[in-house]
């Protein structure tokens, strides 16, 4: 058996510029990190042949295209075996759907496994290149290359989303003390509202096709926005970098009218006057975490477990995608 672990992300700036639609004309930048918090992908060869699938459900198959899951089979149609003989199970920390990236995690962590299964070695970037083929060449998702990129490298990085296709990524020149500052004072709440990206990413994507000045001019801002983020975590200053994600917030939530609803907005602005220098909604929107920078973090943790909101403690990862079985 063989089991992979593929991290999780969020994104500290610039989130949204990593869409094809946009990095193509201006290129994008952001910065994101991965956390402690995983999914994990084991694969194994069974007695009989066939394919046999466990996730959300269950799935015992003879042919290829008999799959539902469709990054398992778009992954395994690229296999050479005739005769599939394979079993594949995934499990996670969190659930899909809660905007930290769980399908790119996924899909990195699935290559990774059945790359190592037939003695294969992918490096870092060619792992993450091939899980956004997969992704949105092959399945025609409108998402972003961020997710696949974060998993795949791990730790606290900028990427650099450039026209060309290319991707270039350089860890974010933080010192330890503003590491153990993020890791103490970013909070995580699960708002209960899970939800498909898809619909919000699609729109963001036609209206950037279609030069949709309040979107470009949405979008533009935003990644400026990541880079006075760098700037302010590298020069250690995290509380103009929580001033930095409220306004992140701001402007993110006039990209589409399904980025937030009355219920996170009431929750956002409890956080705000209880201990939040700054917050946002991680991932495209519409529910998943909260996630803010606190000043004070035991007043906010208090404040936001009594409104009923659970929080989720985590760390940073600095592995990215690895085997952590092999027998």
């Amino acid at each position: 058996m063989l089991v992979v672990r593929s991290p999780l992300r969020i994104t500290l700036g610039g989130g949204g510029t990593d869409l094809p639609s946009y990095y193509r004309r201006f290129e994008g930048f952001l910065i994101a990190a991965t956390l402690d918090k995983y999914v994990y992908v084991s694969v194994s060869r069974p007695f009989n042949p066939g394919i046999y699938l466990k996730y959300s459900i269950i799935e015992g198959v003879e042919s290829v295209e008999d799959v539902q899951h469709p990054i398992i089979r778009e992954v395994l149609r690229m296999e050479d075996s005739q005769v599939p003989q394979i079993e594949i199970s995934t499990m996670a920390d969190i659930p899909a759907g809660t905007g930290l990236g769980s399908s790119g995690s996924f899909t990195t962590g699935l290559l990774k496994a059945l790359y190592t299964h037939h003695r294969r070695h992918l490096h870092q970037e060619e792992l993450a290149e091939l899980a956004c083929h997969i992704e949105i060449d092959r399945l025609g998702e409108p998402i972003g290359k961020q997710d696949q990129y974060a998993a795949a490298i791990g730790g606290i990085t900028c990427f650099t989303f450039h026209k060309d296709e290319r991707v270039t990524a350089k860890p974010l020149n933080i010192s330890m003390d503003t590491m153990f500052n993020l890791e103490d004072n970013l909070l995580l709440f699960f708002t209960g509202f899970s939800r498909s990206a898809g619909g919000i990413l699609k729109d963001q994507k036609e209206r950037t096709q279609k030069s949709d000045s309040d979107m470009l001019t949405n979008l533009h801002y935003v990644k400026d926005l990541g880079y006075r983020s760098k700037e302010a975590l590298e020069s250690g200053n995290t509380e103009l970098f929580g001033e930095l994600m409220h306004e992140h917030w701001e402007h993110k939530k006039k990209r589409s009218g399904g980025m937030t609803n009355p219920q996170i907005d009431e929750w956002y602005e409890l956080g705000m006057k209880n201990g939040a220098i700054g917050g946002k909604l991680v991932g495209a929107g519409g529910g998943g975490f909260l996630m803010f920078m606190a000043n004070d973090r035991n007043k906010l943790r208090h404040v936001m477990t009594s409104a009923g909101l659970e929080e989720v403690r985590f760390g940073f990862d600095f592995e990215g995608t690895k085997v952590v079985l092999s027998s």
